[in-house]
């Protein structure tokens, strides 16, 4: 719902499950034009009470192409926050010495009586992983969402400008070639089919 609420300002609160279809849109930072391509990885869970992450061979390619990462959770579910410190140990053990920016970004801002996560945890979170954090709402906050997204985009600006390509050295696993925007036009229309037969509006 964030990757949909940033690329399009629409909010679909159901749609199809993701299947980690790759994204793309232009972005204006500090008066340069940049390309983003936003990867959304399908749903990582830890395996059974452990701290292993259960994680596809996908999700790994697409650790090992990515210049920044965007960690969601809910604030209403305790086990989505809980897996976000294993998965992060995941990514250092591919990217042992890279400094790559992380947003670490609390979702369902809206639903503060459902809370299960507090503010000051995700914070203490960021500080520790060594990202930023925020908290929005998909559902009732696009400029929220967008704020959030263009500040890591700044973090990869300057980070891009910096590192001149060394992190990237040795690694053999390219980035998927296409963005995939009939893909996420495809979700919406059906997302928007279903909602008009069940007679809700948005």
């Amino acid at each position: 719902a964030l990757v949909v609420r940033f690329l399009t300002k629409r909010f679909i609160g159901d749609y199809e499950a993701n299947t980690g279809a790759l994204y793309s849109r232009k972005f204006t930072i500090d008066g340069e034009q940049i390309s983003l391509q936003v990867q959304d990885t399908p749903f990582v869970s830890l395996e059974d009470d452990t701290d292993t992450i259960c994680c596809q061979e996908q999700i790994n390619r697409s650790i090992y192409w990515a210049d920044g990462f965007v960690f969601v959770y809910s604030i209403t579910d305790y086990e989505s926050f809980r897996v976000l410190r294993p998965l992060h140990q995941h990514i250092r053990r591919i990217h042992p010495n890279a400094n790559i920016p992380l947003l670490l970004m609390a979702n369902k801002g809206d639903l503060l009586r459902a809370r299960q996560v507090s503010s000051k945890e995700g914070l203490q979170l960021a500080s520790e992983l060594g990202g930023t954090y925020c908290e929005v709402s998909a559902r009732e906050n696009c400029e929220g969402v967008h704020e959030a997204f263009q500040q890591l985009c700044q973090e990869l600006s300057r980070s891009s400008g910096s590192c001149n390509g060394e992190k990237r050295r040795g690694l053999h696993l390219v980035r998927p070639k296409s963005p995939n925007m009939q893909d996420l036009k495809r979700r919406l229309k059906q997302a928007l089919t279903s909602k008009g037969k069940s007679g809700t509006t948005l």
